[in-house]
């Protein structure tokens, strides 16, 4: 039976995106903790390591995410690891965001002057000192733009989960559009809500930076 949109569907669309929100705040966490070890993996000063992160790196950021959720959803199963939508969708959208973490905080790292790290060696420091106590710190403030940039992508690409039934902000507009016929209303609110959360991730970095830029 074919319903109108009505309040009761804007607040099943706003409980549908606290999955949305956590499913992209697990991926920041797993993606950022191996995106860590992908960005040191490439800047130190061994190849090998070096070269298994650049592979890495090529091998997520050459493959489209729909097919990595894929793999996870449909493919382990296939070898006897089931595993359901959330999952999936939360180990395939982790391995992604990793890739893209190790690039972004590679890129900051290496952005830090070579003089810094000549200082840190000038005054005795080891190469893990004058990692995390000279060159991270600037690192940091240099990564925040592309790491929050990122993250908004982030948030956006978990509407490919509807597409292994994982009920986030977009599956539930998909269920809501199809009870009730009407996709432009329901669409437009999914839309805005999308928009309030990507908006307010970039207001939190420029706030953010706004204050690290005050205490340098």
């Amino acid at each position: 039976m074919i319903r109108e949109f009505a309040g009761a569907d804007i607040i099943y669309l706003i409980e549908a995106a606290r999955w949305t929100l956590l499913l992209a705040l697990t991926a920041t966490v797993g993606g950022g903790l191996l995106g860590i070890v992908v960005a040191v993996l490439r800047v130190i000063p061994f190849r090998p390591l070096s070269w298994l992160a650049i592979a890495w790196i090529n091998l997520i950021q050459g493959t489209p995410l729909l097919g990595q959720l894929f793999v996870f959803f449909f493919g382990l199963p296939l070898v006897g690891l089931s595993v359901d939508a959330w999952t999936a969708a939360a180990l395939s959208l982790s391995i992604y965001a990793s890739a893209f973490f190790g690039e972004i905080w590679r890129g900051s790292l290496q952005s830090v002057s070579q003089r810094q790290w000549e200082a840190g060696a000038a005054l005795g420091l080891t190469y893990a000192q004058r990692l995390g106590h000279v060159v991270l710190p600037q690192a940091i403030r240099i990564s925040i733009a592309p790491t929050v940039g990122f993250l908004v992508q982030l948030v956006k690409n978990t509407s490919l989960t509807a597409l292994i039934g994982f009920v986030e902000l977009t599956r539930a507009s998909q269920i809501i559009s199809g009870a009730t016929f009407a996709p432009l209303p329901v669409y437009l609110t999914a839309a805005v809500i999308y928009f309030v959360i990507c908006f307010s991730l970039s207001q939190l970095a420029h706030m953010l930076e706004r204050r690290l830029h005050v205490a340098r």
